[in-house]
């Protein structure tokens, strides 16, 4: 299945897009400055608002910090509860109501590859929701203990 991906960071937009998938569109908040870390240029969901088909859905990204929990991104569409998560360095898991249906990655470049998982029972909204939400705040992170030697690394001189 074709996916079209429109990533805009500096104007902070979203839109994917396919012959048989839903259109899903995330938008930040007109006026907002972007940060440089997100793709879509904000984390704070106070400042995104999230379409799927038309129809207004939730979003709540984590705040990215410390563990590779702290960067999940969680939505919510018509009453089903979706995740990702990291899973490596360069790779986010999918899970649509607990259950995992792939690995996608993402560099924040607009683009994403995605391994579906197989007997998945893949849905148009599982494909369309998860690239958005990869492409939007990239994939992946290092582990925890990886970023505390980074930040006592620096204080020592």
């Amino acid at each position: 299945m074709y996916t079209q991906i429109d990533l805009d960071g500096p104007a902070g937009t979203l839109r994917v897009s396919g012959h048989g998938l839903p259109t899903v569109e995330l938008v930040r908040a007109p006026g907002t400055a972007p940060d440089a870390h997100t793709p879509i240029g904000t984390r704070k969901a106070a400042l995104l608002a999230l379409s799927a088909d038309g129809e207004p859905a939730t979003i709540r990204p984590a705040r990215g910090r410390l563990l590779r929990s702290s960067y999940r991104v969680d939505a919510r569409v018509a009453g089903v509860r979706y995740r990702l998560m990291p899973c490596s360095y360069v790779d986010s898991r999918l899970s649509r109501d607990g259950r995992v249906l792939g690995t996608l990655e993402s560099a924040g470049d607009g683009r994403v590859d995605a391994d579906w998982a197989p007997g998945a029972d893949l849905t148009p909204l599982d494909q369309a929701l998860g690239t958005a939400l990869a492409a939007a705040f990239g994939t992946g992170a290092a582990p925890w203990w990886e970023t505390v030697g980074d930040i006592v690394g620096e204080l020592i001189p």
